[in-house]
């Protein structure tokens, strides 16, 4: 059981597939419901860390310019 399904409420929802996809899914008695919620929170994840990274790009950029001018904080203690 993953962290987003853990206590989770669910809610019946409808959604339109590809029929010979469902078909197949369903010779595999693969479960429509839980493929897709998995499905659904694979790319809520990768989306929730597309924007983050956009919102948070220059900030990035200029930790990494700054990095670039001084070098790495705390390097002098570094053993490597």
């Amino acid at each position: 059981m993953n962290a987003h399904t853990r206590g989770s409420l669910r809610r019946a929802t409808n959604v339109s597939l590809d029929q010979s996809l469902v078909e197949a899914a369903r010779e595999l008695d693969i479960n429509l419901s839980r493929a897709c919620e998995e499905g659904l929170a694979r790319e809520v994840k990768t989306t929730r860390e597309a924007r983050w990274r956009e919102e948070n790009a220059e900030a990035i950029q200029a930790w990494n310019d700054h990095v670039a001018e001084h070098g790495l904080p705390l390097a002098k203690y570094r053993k490597f």
